[in-house]
């Protein structure tokens, strides 16, 4: 019936237009009614090209209007309408040619023609639609905004114009409401989308319930509640919208023209609910719906690659849930299919070339093809070429491509594509303000700048990624679909910085964050098991740190519920099971409870039935499983569970590479069970069996890791108890494993905690293992190996990769690459989640060519080497140095002579009896100013003279060493406690130390060798600094400090350039500047020691505590002396005292070669009487400051003073350095 019709219409307009033609040439020119003629004619002609598409048509009827045009001037009562017909016309043309010149013409007439109508409301009200058409067409073109605005305001006149029952309103409602949304779109003014659907709404108000265009209005107002949805995340919203969609598809008949289109609105709507709420049964209907909707749209129709897309849309997201390939393939192929029917020129190629690069991506995902990754790169490349700037869509492309080349950074590690991505990312920003998207494009940057910290380890890029995930964040409202995703990854780096800066704060906020995220996944979301384990992870982390048990006990729950979540088949289930596990075995470790580990032991043998033989993670599972059955076996004692902890040992480091990253661990663990079924029967091949694998760590190829460092030192101890041969290769394997480790960090005391867990006991223990082997200088080389590390770090590496750094370009590329490598290594190590063996290897090959490469340099040829007994010897160079060495195995000292080898000296004491000496001076010391505490000093400098400093000084004459020499102390563990320098015999006749040598002590060999070595070359005036302060901003006040500095400027004035810096003055910036100045410096303040924050001790000045890490950070210019007239300067880490940890050591390792420090408290007006005598013997015979002589200064002071102050502040003061 409608092809009949159409076909009389056709017939009857044809006949019109020859009727016309005759009734135009009986009308020549000058004929009255030629105009109406030339206007009949033209509308006949343009509603033929309406119908048949004839361009030659409509050319015609503009000529012919033009015509009636000329014949209508100005005053003419048709001229309005000529002016109208015209412009409509020409409108048309544009739509078919877009050629922008008769659009203008379009618009100017239009404009005529209003300005002339004057004929009725009607005529007026349509006139003011045709020119906002015009005008909506011309923005769409050129996206001129005042366009848009007149549009909207020529929609709201025409309106006001038509009463509520006007024919034409429903038109003019919908014509604003399209006007709006777009404003909309490009202001993001969400109040022009609202009125927009208030519109709308009014549309279908104004429809009887059968009227034929009322499908055309609900599809129409579902469409803008699903724009608002995805603004604002509202599920009313979509779900009106979706039931909009299915009112629209029931007034369409099954052969419809509109009913594709009804189906694939519908099909969107329910694709965007699946989206959100993860229910399957939406994507299914999605799925059927597109496809119907393709049947309807057979090859050759103009919507066909429309659906062709949106199929392959939900088929992708079917393949994104449950894994089936044939969807992606099958979306693979539509895309490439509508691709081909969107050639060059068409609209929507850029998006068609988008969709096939981003499932394209999603198959590289999956089987790993890179070709596929490289293909979608160029597909992004090709669509961001079509899309200019100024393109609605570019920040789209900018953030898809970036995308893509950061995925191929992870695949190849190739820099270039990863800066790529980050400007691309940047990019897109910039362009994207008001962008919907915008929040996903803060998260890209934010990932990819978190990669970059990764590989180059810069805090800056993992800095900006977190405030940069904190902006995305804020852009989504409290229910938008991305939202949990946006809080967990910044829960993720916040967790990073955690790891690197060691601030619970940021640990406490990704727990936060984590919690948010999962509020946001409830039952049924496709990543709630994700968010669990990641919020459990960081709860097990936090335990670590602070071993508060409901954090390991609400770990352990989270895991229970991520498993559930994980049901047989799960792709995630067997690291479910394993993080169970790993918890569990925690919570024994803390509470013993039997359960936790069997439980434990379960889960672990559930994983393993879970991987196939060669799975990759089956060595780990099994070595887990080892490691629980041997801790059951120590609580229970029965062996067959020690002996399948040996088997499952055996069968892990088959499966494991030689090079692999996680073999010492397994060697450390295999080695200890063998000993302790040694230990049960005896079996000597166990023992046996157990060193040869220990000696494969010898041989490890690639950068040491905090583990390997572990598994050596296990190696080292059981060695050495058992007497094994191979216990001095062991400690030499474990301090060049330290030595790697140490190389591998920042010189930041955020790493003090990974050093001091490192060295523990392992420098003193090594020294006693080689002497007892006679190997002293052995001794002497592996002691100072792994002594006093954090400064050694310092000063061994920073200090000359600084020097590296000013080469030369060379040097300074190299120096660059190596703290790039070095940075990546430590991250691989610290990523214990996943085996990072392949990563390492490839790290390790880059670090050692760098090293070598540097030590090709000249003066670099022992780069990050320890050095050299030959070269150590330097330090006795002006007086024998002593090391005292306190180990569990015994205790020994060395006297390092300039020219001969070292001379042992045992010592008769255990390191208990050491440490007991320790603890009783340490307390007596407490106690100085009491009445009873002088004979208990005395009696505990007896002690130290009888027990170790006599017969050193007994070797010392010996070896021909003259009273009055220096002598240096290198004291080692709770040595570094003792007033060395004060010990002797203290009975009349009878010489005490102080008599016989005169002590300087020195952390290490090599400090005192570097102090030396840093000779000032200027011998312009000496520049002196005195700082005191006597009222800080915390602690008492002091009397005696402007006496003490008075005391210093009058001897010292004459002879420098003095500067003295009091109370107000000294401040912490006022101190840090003035030692920018000045090199030589007397402080007198309160000395504030933290045994337990060692980097946290200060000095008390006006406006806060002047901290150990502040001076570190200083860059001071040839520091020559520091007097340190404060209490506790040489007072350092409880917990590793041979670390050397305080003010005194701080000042030495910051540059300055002679330091005089204290041991205890300081008496005020004893530290003003010390000053006083010892600056007078600092002068030279040439009236210049000679820090050489501070020694020997102090010594001369304090026996000036014997006789006026007590013992204890006697000997307070010590000398650290030249």
């Amino acid at each position: 019936m409608g092809q009949w019709s159409s076909c009389l219409a056709n017939l009857a307009n044809h006949v019109a237009i020859k009727l016309y033609r005759v009734s135009l040439f009986l009308r020549p020119p000058g004929h009255p009614d030629r105009s109406m003629s030339l206007n009949s004619l033209a509308a006949s002609l343009r509603q033929r090209f309406q119908q048949r598409g004839i361009m030659s048509d409509l050319d015609e009827a503009i000529e012919l209007h033009r015509g009636a045009l000329f014949l209508s001037p100005p005053g003419h009562s048709d001229r309005s309408m000529s002016l109208n017909n015209l412009a409509l016309s020409l409108r048309d043309r544009f739509l078919q040619r877009g050629i922008m010149s008769d659009l203008d013409e379009a618009i100017e007439l239009y404009r005529a023609a209003l300005l002339l109508g004057s004929s009725g409301p009607p005529d007026r009200s349509t006139f003011l639609n045709n020119l906002a058409h015009s005008l909506r067409d011309r923005f769409m073109q050129r996206g001129i905004m005042s366009d848009l605005d007149e549009t909207i305001e020529l929609y709201r006149a025409a309106l006001l114009i038509c009463s509520s029952g006007h024919p034409g309103r429903s038109i003019f409602l919908h014509n604003l409401a399209l006007s709006l949304q777009d404003r909309f779109q490009q202001r993001g003014i969400m109040s022009d989308f609202d009125e927009a659907i208030e519109l709308h709404r009014d549309v279908l108000g104004l429809l009887p319930p059968r009227d034929s265009n009322r499908s055309i209005f609900l599809n129409n107002l579902a469409m803008y509640l699903r724009d608002r949805f995805q603004q604002r995340g509202i599920m009313s919203d979509l779900d009106e919208a979706i039931e909009l969609h299915r009112a629209a598809l029931e007034l369409i008949p099954p052969h419809h023209s509109n009913r594709s289109g009804s189906l694939n609105n519908l099909a969107l709507s329910l694709r965007d609910r699946f989206l959100q709420r993860g229910i399957m049964s939406d994507l299914d209907e999605a799925i059927e719906l597109n496809q119907a909707a393709l049947f309807l749209r057979p090859p050759g129709h103009s919507e066909r690659s429309t659906s062709l897309n949106n199929l392959a849309l939900s088929l992708q997201d079917r393949f994104r849930q449950q894994s089936i390939m044939s969807d992606l393939d099958e979306t693979i192929e539509l895309l490439r299919a509508a691709l081909f029917l969107r050639p060059p020129g068409h609209s929507e190629r850029s998006t068609s070339l988008d969709n096939l690069a981003l499932s394209l991506r999603d198959r590289f995902l999956q089987c790993g093809i890179m070709s596929e990754l490289d293909e979608a790169i160029e597909l992004h490349r090709a669509a961001l070429l079509l899309r200019p700037p100024g393109h609605s869509d570019r920040s789209m492309s900018l953030n898809n491509l970036a995308v893509s080349l950061r995925d191929r950074f992870q695949q190849r590690g190739m820099m270039s594509d990863l800066d790529e991505a980050i400007e691309l990312h940047r990019d897109a920003i910039l362009r994207s303000s008001g962008h919907p998207g915008q929040s996903a494009f803060l998260n890209g940057l934010a990932l990819s700048l978190r990669d970059r910290f990764l590989q180059r380890g810069i805090m800056s890029d993992l800095d900006e990624a977190i405030e940069l995930h904190r902006a995305a964040l804020e852009l989504l409202p409290p229910h938008h679909s991305n939202r949990s995703a946006s809080l967990s990854n910044l829960a993720v780096s916040l967790r990073d910085r955690f790891l690197q800066r060691g601030v619970v704060s940021d640990l406490d906020e990704a727990i936060a964050r984590h919690r948010d995220a999962l509020l946001l996944r409830p039952h049924g979301h496709s990543e709630r098991s994700i968010s669990l384990n990641n919020l459990a992870t960081c709860l097990r982390d936090r335990f670590q740190q602070r071993e508060i048990m409901s954090d390991l006990d609400e770990a352990i729950a989270l895991h229970r519920s991520a498993l559930l979540l994980c049901p047989p088949g799960h792709s995630d289930q067997s690291m479910s099971l394993n993080n169970l596990a790993a918890s569990l075995r925690d919570r024994f470790l803390q509470r013993g409870i039997m359960s936790d580990l069997d439980e434990a032991i379960e889960l672990h043998q559930d994983v393993l039935e879970l991987l196939p033989p060669h799975h990759s993670y089956r060595s780990m599972s099994l070595n887990n499983l080892a490691i629980c059955l041997g801790e059951r076996f120590q609580k229970r004692g029965i062996m067959s569970d020690l002996d399948k902890a040996i088997e499952f040992y055996r069968a892990a480091l088959e499966l494991l590479p030689p090079d692999h990253s996680d073999r010492s661990l397994f060697l450390n663990s295999h080695a200890a069970s063998l000993r302790a079924r040694f230990q049960e029967r005896g079996v000597q091949s166990d023992l046996d069996e157990a060193f040869s694998l220990y000696f494969q760590l010898s041989h490890l190829s690639h950068a040491a890791s905090r583990t390997d460092l572990s598994a050596a030192k296990s190696w080292a101890a059981s060695a050495h108890i058992l007497n094994h041969d191979s216990a001095l290769l062991a400690y030499k394997t474990a301090l060049k494993f330290l030595d790697q480790q140490v190389a591998l960090l920042s010189s930041s005391s955020n790493h003090f905690d990974v050093i001091r867990e490192a060295v523990s006991s392992l420098a003193t223990d090594a020294f006693s293992c080689s002497v007892r082997r006679g190997a002293l200088t052995t001794a002497v080389e592996l002691v100072e190996q792994g002594r006093a590390v954090f400064w050694t770090q310092l000063a061994r590496f920073s200090t000359p990769l600084d020097e590296l750094s000013v080469s030369g370009d060379t040097g300074t590329a190299l120096a660059e690459e190596f703290k790039r490598l070095s940075f990546r290594l430590r991250n691989a190590f610290d990523q214990s989640t996943e085996d990072k063996s392949s990563q390492i290897r490839q790290l390790t090959t880059q670090w050692d060519d760098v090293l070598s490469r540097i030590r090709m340099l000249h003066g670099f040829s022992r780069f990050l080497l320890p050095p050299l007994f030959s070269d150590l010897q330097e330090a006795a160079e002006h007086g024998p140095v002593i090391i005292l060495n306190a180990s569990q195995y015994g205790c020994d000292a060395l006297i390092i002579h300039s020219t001969e080898d070292p001379v042992y000296v045992p010592l008769h004491l255990t390191q208990a009896e050491v440490s007991e000496l320790s603890s009783e001076f340490q307390s007596l010391a407490e106690q100085f100013g009491s009445s009873d505490y002088q004979l208990k000093l005395v009696s505990i400098l007896r002690k130290l003279w009888k027990n170790i400093v006599h017969p050193i000084v007994q070797s010392l004459e010996e070896s021909k060493v003259s009273h009055r020499s220096r002598i240096w102390w290198c004291p080692t563990a709770d040595f570094t406690l003792l007033p060395l320098h004060a010990a002797g015999p203290y009975e009349e006749k009878r010489k005490n130390l102080s008599r016989i040598y005169i002590s300087s002590y020195t952390p290490t060999l090599a400090t005192l060798i570097r102090a030396r070595q840093q000779v000032s070359q200027d011998a312009s005036s000496q520049h002196f600094v005195a700082i005191g302060q006597a009222n800080p901003s915390r602690g008492k006040g002091l009397q005696c400090v402007a006496p003490e500095l008075a005391v210093v400027a009058e001897h010292l004035a004459p002879v420098v350039t003095f500067t003295s810096l009091e109370d107000g003055n000294a401040t912490v910036e006022g101190a840090l500047n003035a030692l920018n100045d000045n090199q030589w410096l007397h402080l007198a303040c309160h000395g504030m020691p933290n045994r337990q924050q060692p980097f946290e001790s200060s000095f008390a000045m006006r406006d806060g505590p002047l901290m150990i890490k502040d001076i570190i950070r200083s860059n001071w210019q040839n520091p020559e002396f520091a007097f340190l007239s404060a209490c506790h300067t040489t007072v350092g880490d409880e917990k590793s005292p041979d670390e050397s940890i305080h003010l005194a050591a701080a000042m030495q390792f910051s540059g300055f070669r002679s330091v005089i420090g204290s041991m205890w408290s300081v008496d005020d007006e004893v530290a003003r009487q010390v000053a006083s005598a010892f600056y007078p013997n600092l002068i030279d015979d040439s009236g210049r400051l000679d820090c050489t002589r501070a020694a020997v200064a102090l010594h001369e002071a304090v026996k000036s003073l014997r006789k006026e102050i007590s013992l204890e502040q006697q000997i307070v003061f010590v000398h650290i350095g030249v």
